[in-house]
């Protein structure tokens, strides 16, 4: 089972920061997972449209140049990153799930992908692009080159997901943890997909995809899954 670390390790350090990426790629995880938005014609890491939950800032984001967003600060002192930074430090990761969290920018994020990863194309094929948007998930699916795709849903029913997962050619569906179950798991992976659950923090749920077979969670403390997979099998092969 494939722990992904959910925007970093935010249950642990500051979500979708430098340091949230470090902290979960020093823990073991073997992916991680972020959200980008458009600001100023760059991009930048960031889950919320409203600053006020993460940073010292108020009010939308866009409201702010990219200048002084960069001034703005979590909790714990960190900025708001952009996704160069973002992967300069999980080149390591085997899977860099990138949300695209804003609609219409799906172009411009493929770009950016294809612009970094230019040189290096092993590193790029493990990219997972994945939106809530359909509309964004459609664009993505279509100028994706060698990065993979993932199918994420939440008000569509898994069915309705799953097949338009197989018509995309995705790599994996991304369930809501409501959804897990054992036949449900077993269907999605029946069409050669791999299902990835979010967000799965608490130990009775990571033991219930542990069961049910699913492929990889997506976790705010990836720790916790890393430490139940080893006292699964503490003498790996």
């Amino acid at each position: 089972m494939l722990v992904i670390g959910h925007r970093g390790a935010a249950g642990q350090v500051d979500e979708n920061t430098v340091a949230s990426m470090r902290h979960a790629l020093a823990s073991g995880v073997d992916g991680v997972e972020f959200d980008v938005r458009l600001l100023d014609g760059a991009l930048i890491v960031l889950h919320d449209e409203t600053l006020d939950r993460t940073t010292d800032g108020r009010g939308h984001y866009k409201a702010l140049d990219l200048a002084a967003l960069r001034r703005l600060r979590t909790a714990a002192g960190e900025r708001v990153p952009l996704l160069a930074e973002v992967l300069d430090v999980i080149a390591d990761a085997d899977v860099v799930n990138v949300e695209v969290k804003e609609a219409g920018i799906a172009d411009q994020v493929v770009t950016a992908l294809d612009a970094y990863y230019l040189n290096r194309p092993a590193d790029q094929a493990r990219v997972l692009l994945s939106s809530f948007d359909r509309a964004t998930t459609a664009v993505l699916a279509r100028r994706r080159g060698t990065m993979q795709l993932g199918i994420l849903y939440h008000r569509e029913s898994c069915d309705a997901a799953l097949n338009r997962a197989v018509e995309l050619g995705a790599r994996s569906l991304h369930l809501p943890f409501a959804d897990v179950s054992a036949a449900r798991i077993a269907a999605v992976q029946a069409q050669g997909l791999e299902a990835y659950v979010y967000t799965v923090n608490a130990l009775p749920d990571i033991a219930h995809c542990h069961a049910c077979n699913v492929d990889g969670v997506f976790s705010d403390y990836p720790e916790r899954v890393i430490a139940f997979l080893r006292a699964q099998d503490p003498h790996p092969a």
